[in-house]
């Protein structure tokens, strides 16, 4: 199985839209600082990623969108219906999924064995 990359979701906001907006907005600022530019924001998860390793990425999630948690980790890799196969083989705890999500990728969230939740996905 082929991991593609792997991000950290950070926390963010939870005082309503306007303080999740201005969370976003203050931590591009301050990671910006560091090198990393805006790939990607859906309002609810912003990520930013080094302009010169683009693998190299952090999220900032205000609240998962659809899925019943929020993601501890984000790790994208070749074929999620792969790994969510051998992860059931082994009875892993599944929360959420597969599905395909309406920005283009198909994930699903799983336990890790330190009570963590991983957003395991694959882009369509």
């Amino acid at each position: 199985m082929s991991v593609r990359r792997v991000v950290p979701n950070v926390p963010v906001g939870g005082g309503g839209a306007g303080s999740e907006a201005s969370a976003l907005r203050d931590n591009a600022a301050f990671y910006g600082m560091l090198g990393f530019e805006e790939v990607m924001n859906h309002g609810w998860i912003m990520t930013l990623a080094s302009p010169t390793q683009p693998a190299a990425q952090i999220s900032f999630m205000t609240r998962d969108e659809t899925g019943p948690v929020d993601p501890d980790l984000s790790v994208e890799v070749a074929d999620v219906d792969a790994v969510h196969a051998a992860l059931v083989r082994e009875a892993a705890e599944i929360i959420y999924g597969p599905h395909d999500e309406e920005w283009g990728v198909r994930r699903f969230f799983v336990r890790d064995p330190n009570g963590k939740v991983v957003n395991v996905l694959t882009h369509r």
